[in-house]
């Protein structure tokens, strides 16, 4: 048994007239029975729900981007659900929506009570399926897409493969559109293949490739295998999880050494964090290597920022370069006073330090 999230892409769910695409819908719903039946987990990350709105509706005056997805996504979320609800009833399956914020990732006490929700939700035979609340989210605290929301949320549910659908089978070594370009199967941990992506999007998506080209670079960096495929395809999902050579794809590799929960979280908080620490070429090349260190006052040269204890922060390096992101130990006044110095608390405690 393994714990899957699936993210599917808007322009897998929707059509060109902005209705919901029921063939593909039911297509998929089909498929994630058929997984649940071979013992399974499976939670599903939903784009969809502005599009689905975007085809029932024409606004009495033009309105800014903010006002759009907020109209759009009230709507266009119970279209959205009722649907999914609809059929999954077909397999006696119940599903439980889950609508999130960035904001809700920024505090550890936030994220471990959805962690235990959604936990919760598995545990009882629940299918969550997870989407981006656009009425309550403001533009600089949205996710940069679902292709992130799904990274999170794979990465909080200790899941074993994070599937992202999209409209093509994968990275390629050039446009999709290229008859030259070749389909890229294998990732390796650490490796980078983001000079190979042409930067484009479509259709209703916010994201393009090079979203989910970093997303699935960093969350199989943190233990989960990432595939990107085509959702279009007849029985993609069960034969990515079961008959995986059947089909084309890229596979992310994971990192043998996956990082602790916490870890996960806050290898994903630096849009969070509160204020900068910098350091000393020293204190940078210690952090970066395989040792467990945290980091220590005397190694800090400069802290811009204010913050308490337990907040977000980012640790620079002496060329401007993120070293990383941790959770603060002691509060930026502390910092600045303790600074260069021997013998005290650390800054970052290294259980609570994430190296870029």
């Amino acid at each position: 048994m393994s714990r899957i999230v699936v993210k599917v892409g808007s322009n897998v769910l929707t059509r060109k007239d902005g209705k919901p695409n029921v063939t593909n819908m039911s297509a998929l719903v089909d498929q994630m029975s058929s997984l649940r039946a071979s013992g399974h987990e499976v939670i599903l990350v939903s784009s969809g729900a502005v599009a689905c709105g975007r085809g029932a509706v024409s606004p009495r005056r033009q309105l800014d981007s903010v006002a759009s997805r907020q109209l759009y996504s009230s709507i266009g979320q119970i279209r959205l659900i009722n649907l999914y609800n609809s059929l999954f009833a077909e397999y006696d399956i119940v599903i439980g929506q889950v609508l999130t914020q960035k904001e809700n990732f920024a505090s550890r006490t936030s994220y471990l009570n959805q962690r235990a929700c959604m936990l919760t939700m598995i545990e009882n035979g629940v299918i969550p399926i997870v989407n981006e609340n656009d009425t309550a989210s403001l533009t600089e605290l949205m996710f940069t897409d679902n292709d992130e929301l799904s990274g999170l949320i794979a990465t909080m549910v200790d899941a074993d493969m994070l599937i992202i659908l999209s409209n093509v089978d994968g990275i390629y070594t050039g446009s999709p559109s290229d008859p030259t370009s070749r389909l890229i199967e294998r990732v390796a941990p650490g490796q980078d293949v983001s000079g190979n992506v042409v930067a484009s999007k479509s259709g209703f998506g916010r994201g393009g490739m090079g979203t989910k080209c970093g997303i699935a670079g960093k969350v199989s960096d943190e233990g989960v295998a990432v595939i990107i495929a085509c959702g279009e395809r007849p029985g993609v999902l069960v034969d990515l999880v079961e008959r995986p050579e059947t089909v084309p794809h890229t596979l992310f590799e994971p990192n043998p050494e996956s990082l602790s929960n916490v870890k996960r979280w806050i290898a994903h908080s630096a849009s969070f964090a509160k204020g900068t620490v910098s350091v000393n070429r020293r204190a940078a090349e210690v952090l970066r290597s395989d040792r467990a260190v945290s980091l220590l006052p005397i190694g800090v040269t400069g802290a811009e920022g204010e913050w308490e204890e337990g907040d977000i922060i980012t640790v620079i390096g002496p060329d401007g370069e993120t070293v990383g992101v941790g959770r603060a130990s002691i509060s930026s006044a502390e910092t600045k006073m303790l600074m260069g110095q021997r013998g005290s608390r650390p800054v970052i405690h290294y259980d609570y330090l994430y190296i870029e």
